[in-house]
């Protein structure tokens, strides 16, 4: 039985813990927040008090941080995973960060004799409870393998993208698109309801037209449309707008490393900061509302 260290657990940590005990796994957990870490005991998990305990004899490590700065110091700083593990041990970095910490981590790593790969995830807690989470995976083809039963634990799709930071590179790519959907599906059920159209008979014909997207079809921002969706439950967060924020900044600033121009995803961010600043902490989802709220 492989032990399993999960560190930074989120939103979506539970479920994912929990799909993961239940293939079999032992898997030892560490969080800022106990309530969450409280919940993983109950599922079956074993506590630690920090990042380097849940880390330490373990065969695997899930990482799954907010920012690059987070992933610095848990990975890099003077109790830094790198330092104190066993050589060879394998790291899976879930985080959504910027491609220069990702790389200096992944080089770090296989100087120290460590296995990484960057598999950062999309689908958000309804998939993370589901096990269908979609996981964009970059490195080696060797380590690909080795991680891949333990991803199926958790996701559906499993993608081996390419080299190191080439997952994350898809998945600022994906959620740049997603954050751009989600407005124009928004602005497209607000300007149908202005004309007097139900949003159930949008739904109906643009989901099986040329709108189709999973923004409209999986993730319906107009409440009461799809029973399952944030939208029919207040908003309440699958993915939030923070979240979604932070993405589109990492997107907007990797184009412009890259000297790619890409206005659209320049406006989206700018009005999902407008959004976040009345309440981030609501799903992404939630712009419909935002946009509603804009006079002309």
């Amino acid at each position: 039985m492989k032990k399993i260290g999960f560190i930074g657990l989120g939103h979506m940590g539970l479920p994912m813990v929990q799909n993961l005990l239940m293939a079999g796994y032992q898997v030892w957990v560490y969080d800022l927040a106990p309530q969450v870490i409280q919940e993983c005991l109950v599922a079956g998990a074993l506590a630690t008090a920090s990042a380097r305990e849940a880390a330490i004899g373990r065969d695997v490590v899930i990482t799954a941080l907010p920012e690059g700065k987070h992933v610095r110091a848990v990975y890099l700083g003077e109790e830094g995973l790198l330092q104190n593990v066993k050589q060879s041990t394998l790291f899976i970095d879930c985080s959504t960060i910027d491609i220069a910490t990702c790389q200096e981590v992944h080089e770090l790593a296989e100087r120290q004799g460590h296995r990484l790969l960057d598999a950062p995830m999309s689908g958000g807690v309804m998939g993370a409870k589901n096990a269908t989470l979609t996981f964009m995976v970059g490195g080696t083809d060797t380590d690909f393998d080795a991680a891949l039963p333990l991803l199926q634990a958790m996701g559906k799709n499993i993608f081996h993208a390419g080299a190191a930071t080439h997952g994350l590179a898809a998945k600022i790519c994906n959620n740049l698109m997603l954050g751009i959907q989600m407005i124009c599906t928004s602005e497209a059920f607000n300007l149908a309801e202005k004309l007097g159209l139900d949003a159930k008979k949008l739904y109906e014909i643009s989901s099986v037209s040329s709108g189709y997207s999973w923004s409209l079809n999986v993730y319906c921002p107009a409440p009461g449309v799809l029973p399952q969706s944030p939208a029919t439950n207040d908003y309440k967060p699958g993915f939030t707008a923070n979240m979604m924020l932070k993405d589109l900044k990492l997107a907007t600033a990797e184009a412009l490393d890259a000297n790619v121009p890409v206005p659209l995803t320049g406006h989206a961010q700018q009005l999902y900061q407008d959004f976040c600043a009345t309440d981030g902490q609501l799903d992404f989802s939630g712009i419909i509302c935002y946009l509603k709220s804009l006079s002309l």
